[in-house]
């Protein structure tokens, strides 16, 4: 039933949001040079990796690490790239990896391939068994305000804790969080 909500919601959203998101790609391409969509190599369900598409907020150049580990993220940013990331726009084009099937709207959120620390605690505690999701239980409770180790605890309360209606409570949470931009870090 997740996976059917997932295709009907994903396709439901992205007719609603083609438009912005044309509008976006437009501003994207306008105010940076370099490509409109940056697709990040990311750790999915039981290791899988998969292309993880997102509207590009870094320039280009900037390296594949997690933000939190750059020494300056707000110099990396394009012009309008703080503003999509305090607004969770960058993140529409993953409504197409939920379509896929890489992703769900609601699940742990998919890890670069270079954090293995992150990965392993993952893996050890069975969380990598979850489809990685747009929004999860962890991205509401602290998104990048909080360690990778308190992130791998909500992971697995959400592993425990999924359901139907907890999906619909994170959904409603996160859009709540984007709306006030809580624990967004750059």
């Amino acid at each position: 039933m997740k996976r059917a909500l997932d295709i009907l919601i994903g396709l439901f959203a992205g007719a609603i949001f083609i438009v912005p998101a044309v509008a976006l790609a437009v501003v994207i391409r306008t105010t940076s040079p370099g490509p409109i969509l940056y697709c990040s190599p990311r750790v999915g369900r039981r290791g899988r990796i998969f292309q993880m598409p997102k509207f590009r907020t870094m320039k280009a150049g900037t390296p594949q690490v997690a933000t939190d580990k750059l020494t300056d993220p707000a110099s990396h940013l394009t012009p309008v790239g703080g503003v999509l990331r305090k607004l969770s726009l960058d993140e529409l084009p993953q409504l197409w990896s939920v379509i896929k099937g890489d992703m769900s709207l609601v699940g742990p959120r998919p890890a670069l391939f270079n954090q293995h620390e992150l990965l392993a605690a993952r893996k050890a505690r069975g969380i990598d068994a979850l489809r990685p999701g747009i929004t999860g239980w962890a991205q509401i409770n602290g998104r990048d305000d909080i360690p990778e180790s308190r992130k791998v605890e909500l992971d697995e309360e959400y592993l425990r804790r999924q359901s139907f209606w907890f999906d619909l409570q994170i959904l409603w949470l996160t859009a709540w969080r984007v709306v006030r931009r809580d624990g967004v870090a750059h």
